[in-house]
C-alpha cells in the first residue's frame, strides 16, 4: 500500500512538473487601463516588460519578445532581470527590435549583474530568496547592456531621474537599483513630485514596501516593478504562495494601488516573461508582458 501511495505521489509530482514546464512557454499579453491622466488628455500606451531571464536556447521566448514590437507603444518600461547568460545579450537586443527606437526607461535586477545559481526549489516557498554569495557569482555584461540601451535613447533610472516627452506629454521619472540585493538608496532620487509635468512615475525592480512607501509619500502618480514572477507557482483560488519580497500576495502581479501617509499611487507589478533556468516552470501564472493604457481620470 505504501509503495502504491509513493508511486502515485511521484506520478502526480512528475505531472505537475511537466505542466509547469509547458506553461512556462505559454506567453500572454495582458492589457489594462489606468485612470491616471488629468481630465481631457488622450491615452498613453505603455509596454511593461520584466524578468526575461534569457538564455540563448530559448527560441520561443525570443520569438515572442520580438513580436511585442508590433504593439508600437508610446513608452517602454523595463524593470530588469533581463539575462541568464552573457551570450544572451545580443540576441535579446535584436529581439527588442524597434522597441529600442521608442521612448524607454529601465532599471536593473540581480540577473542583470550576475548569472543565476542553483538553489533548492523548495526554499523559494520559505520566504524571499537569499542573496548570500551574490558577489561570488559570475558577472553579466551589465555595463555593456546599460551602454547599449542608453545609446538607443532609453533612460537609465538606476538611482537617476529623467524627463521624457512621450506622446506629446512630459513625464518625470525616477528609479532605484535593485532592492532585493539591498542596492537601493531612494535618498539619491527622493523629493516631492516634479511640477509642470503631466505625470510622475517611479520605477524599481523589486517592490519592497520601504520603496513603495517612500515613492508614494513623494507623490508619485504611478510605480512600476517586477521581480515577483507573479508568485510563479500559484494555487487555485488562493493564488500566489509567496512574492519573494515583503509585498503581500494579493498584489503580487497586475494593477493595484499603494497607500501610505495619506497618499496613494497606482502600482503595477509585472509577473514577468521568464524565470531562472534552474526553476524553468510556471503553475497557474503564465509568463507575461503588459500593455497599459493610461487614460484620463
Amino acid at each position: 500500500m505504501i509503495g502504491k501511495l509513493a508511486a502515485a505521489g511521484a506520478g502526480a509530482g512528475a505531472s505537475a512538473l511537466g505542466y509547469g514546464l509547458w506553461e512556462a512557454n505559454r506567453f500572454v499579453l495582458r492589457e489594462v487601463e489606468v485612470p491616471v491622466l488629468s481630465a481631457g488628455q488622450s491615452p498613453i500606451r505603455v509596454l511593461h516588460i520584466s524578468d526575461i531571464h534569457l538564455t540563448t536556447y530559448q527560441k520561443a521566448k525570443l520569438d515572442w519578445v520580438h513580436s511585442l514590437q508590433e504593439l508600437e507603444p508610446d513608452l517602454v518600461v523595463n524593470t530588469g532581470d533581463n539575462l541568464s547568460q552573457a551570450q544572451a545579450m545580443e540576441p535579446l537586443l535584436n529581439a527588442w527590435g524597434t522597441l529600442l527606437d521608442r521612448p524607454g526607461v529601465f532599471v536593473f535586477g540581480s540577473n542583470d549583474y550576475t548569472v543565476p545559481r542553483f538553489r533548492n526549489p523548495l526554499t523559494y516557498f520559505a520566504g524571499p530568496s537569499s542573496t548570500d554569495k551574490h558577489d561570488e557569482l559570475a558577472r553579466l555584461p551589465f555595463d555593456d547592456l546599460r551602454a547599449k540601451l542608453t545609446g538607443r535613447g532609453w533612460a537609465d533610472l538606476n538611482h537617476q531621474r529623467a524627463t521624457l516627452e512621450v506622446a506629446g506629454r512630459r513625464i518625470a521619472f525616477r528609479g532605484t537599483d535593485d532592492a532585493h540585493l539591498a542596492k537601493d538608496d531612494y535618498s539619491l532620487v527622493a523629493g516631492p513630485a516634479e511640477q509642470g509635468v503631466d505625470l510622475n512615475i517611479a520605477v524599481t525592480h523589486a517592490p519592497y514596501l520601504r520603496l513603495l512607501d517612500a515613492m508614494t509619500d513623494d507623490g508619485m502618480d504611478m510605480i512600476f516593478a517586477g521581480h515577483t514572477h507573479g508568485g510563479q507557482v500559484c494555487l487555485p483560488v488562493k493564488g500566489a504562495i509567496v512574492t519573494n519580497c515583503d509585498l503581500d500576495t494579493g498584489r503580487v502581479k497586475g494593477l493595484s494601488s499603494h497607500s501610505h501617509g495619506g497618499h496613494s499611487s497606482w502600482l503595477h507589478v509585472s509577473a514577468g516573461i521568464g524565470s531562472s533556468p534552474f526553476a524553468p516552470y510556471r503553475v497557474a501564472c503564465r509568463p507575461e508582458a503588459t500593455l497599459l493604457t493610461l487614460v484620463a481620470e
